[in-house]
């Protein structure tokens, strides 16, 4: 090699600098808190982020629910948090590296720990429990993004977030989840989005749930009668990914949007640690694709749930669950920013 170019080479290689100066700043930050810890070491948080046990410092809180009394077959998930925690090492920021977004250099947000339960058994309670738990976040006017936990935790959620107006959603999932009530229950997890619609919290009008498909599709009546636009598997496809973004925009509008990710939307080939799997489904990178395409809207929180650990002992389903906590965290930290801007 040229001797002239062997040395340049050489010079850049001896850069300690980054070329994008916010990483600069982040990591002098993490440095002068002497918070650089090696992602082995050190106790595990959602996404790694620094733990909170007061609201007032927060703009967003990462919260666990260890909750599972809604589901119809498989118990699991209340295992879920603890391993998103576990695996967010890998998953973690602090730049996203398509859109640049810095989150921490956008908003104030950090792990606020696991709502705690006082019962091991009672359903009804636990719903109750959940919905005071998200009343006092969404008081001290934060906004929350969850890692579940069955689906049945999004309604008690909802149901603070949407209590001053109905918020719109932007639902990835294999299944509607808008049933009537199952075994003398509507909190199942095949039932929160007609519960919060029905509750006044959603608007029906303003929801669009995509990915949906299989045998469970009798139960989705209310998705069709309230006024919910529902992408099935196949017309995802055939309208192709840029469209079904654009589709989801126009359904929501510029009102204030939940985001809601079912870990069974993406095919078990990808994430079979969950309750009920279903074949057919989207890719993790289509899925990532759909977050992404949602920067700009007015978004005012977001769950990831259904990671039941137990039947995925690689962890993978509990890392593409903390990717798309990260990739949620992103575009609602961009939009923290900009309201607050």
């Amino acid at each position: 090699m040229d001797s002239k170019k062997l040395a340049k080479l050489q010079e850049l290689a001896e850069k300690i600098d980054f070329n994008d100066s916010r990483l600069n700043q982040h990591y002098q930050a993490l440095e002068e808190a002497s918070a650089n810890i090696k992602p082995y070491a050190g106790y595990s948080t959602l996404l790694r982020a620094q733990q909170y046990t007061s609201l007032e410092e927060l703009e967003i809180a990462l919260i666990g629910v260890p909750f599972d009394f809604g589901v119809t077959n498989r118990p699991g998930a209340r295992f879920g948090p603890q391993q998103i925690r576990e695996v967010s090492s890998m998953a973690d920021g602090p730049m996203h590296h398509e859109s640049g977004i810095i989150p921490s250099q956008l908003c104030r947000f950090g792990d606020y720990g696991d709502v705690n339960f006082a019962s091991t058994y009672n359903l009804d309670q636990g719903i109750e429990e959940i919905e005071a738990y998200y009343h006092k976040v969404i008081d001290a006017g934060v906004i929350p993004i969850s890692a579940g936990g069955d689906h049945s935790i999004s309604y008690p959620i909802l149901k603070a977030v949407g209590k001053d107006e109905p918020v719109g959603l932007i639902h990835i999932d294999a299944h509607a989840d808008t049933g009537g009530p199952f075994n003398g229950s509507k909190f199942h997890h095949g039932g929160p989005f007609r519960n919060a619609a029905l509750a006044g919290v959603l608007d029906p009008e303003r929801t669009i749930q995509i990915g949906i498909r299989g045998r469970a599709e009798p139960h989705w009546d209310f998705s069709y009668d309230s006024g919910m636009r529902v992408v099935h598997i196949e017309e995802f496809y055939q309208m192709g990914l840029d469209k079904v973004i654009e589709e989801a925009r126009r359904v929501v509008g510029d009102g204030p949007t939940y985001i809601s990710f079912d870990v069974d939307g993406i095919d078990p080939a990808f994430t079979p640690g969950t309750g009920t799997p279903e074949v057919g489904g989207l890719t993790p990178r289509e899925v990532q694709q759909l977050i992404r395409g949602m920067r700009g809207l007015n978004l005012v929180g977001g769950d990831v749930v259904e990671v039941a650990p137990p039947y995925d002992p690689s962890g993978n389903t509990a890392l593409v669950a903390a990717t798309m906590m990260w990739e949620i965290l992103c575009v609602v930290a961009e939009s923290v920013s900009e309201k607050s801007a």
